[in-house]
């Protein structure tokens, strides 16, 4: 079956090229004018993955991102204007997988939603024991556990929800405590596609799984930076 791609953005012509693009690839689409008319129809009849521009009428993206992640982990793109740092880094504190700047290419648009896709079925084949892949290992560092074949993290024995993205950040750090990664070698774990992230990205992850994991322990200083060349698990 297609992957059912749904398109949030106030901006016909958009949603109209996006479509037509999609659907020449292969998928199936279903468009929304704004977050409102977007937000039932995508928690009732959840799509494989959602792209939502921010600035719309009504409800504009961040609040249905906010409302959405209350219910739901769907994978979600977001589309913003080149000035609007400030909410690409909210969308992905407040759970975006991913964000494309106006003006963006069809191509490079369709290459991260194929990319996200393929890490969404990783992890669906993990939790429904796909045995065509050699099963993979439990991973304890001090405090923290990480379950692979469940896409389960726990910190001192308290659950943490992150999504496909960050697990994948996490457990490119974990695997080699004190080893400082790099950015573009992080974006190759956590994208394992030739797909363009820029360094905000994948900054914006590590602040938000450093979030999440202060939610249940206030002192986390799980994620070290070493400023200029990457990140590291400290591995306490």
């Amino acid at each position: 079956m297609a992957h059912v791609i749904a398109l949030v953005d106030d901006d016909r012509n958009i949603l109209t090229g996006l479509s037509i693009a999609l659907q020449a690839e292969g998928f199936d689409t279903r468009v929304y004018s704004d977050g409102s008319a977007a937000l039932e129809a995508l928690i009732e009849n959840p799509p494989d993955l959602a792209v939502c521009d921010i600035k719309m009428p009504r409800m504009d993206g961040l609040e249905l991102l906010r409302r959405l992640r209350e219910k739901s982990s769907l994978p979600v793109i977001f589309l913003t204007s080149k000035t609007d740092e400030q909410d690409e880094a909210l969308g992905l504190a407040m759970g975006a997988d991913d964000y494309i700047a106006k003006p963006f290419s069809q191509r490079l648009l369709i290459a991260r939603i194929r990319a996200l896709l393929r890490r969404e079925e990783l992890v669906m084949n993990r939790l429904s024991g796909d045995t065509s892949q050699p099963p993979a290992e439990l991973i304890t560092r001090g405090r923290l556990t990480m379950e692979p074949e469940r896409h389960r993290v726990t910190w001192d024995g308290h659950p943490v929800s992150l999504t496909v993205t960050e697990f994948l950040i996490l457990e490119a750090l974990a695997q080699r405590p004190g080893v400082v990664k790099t950015r573009n070698q992080l974006m190759d774990a956590a994208y394992q596609d030739d797909v363009f992230v820029d360094d905000r990205t994948i900054d914006s992850h590590i602040k938000r799984l450093r979030r999440k994991f202060r939610q249940v322990d206030r002192e986390f200083t799980g994620i070290s930076t070493l400023y200029g060349a990457g990140y590291s698990f400290a591995g306490d």
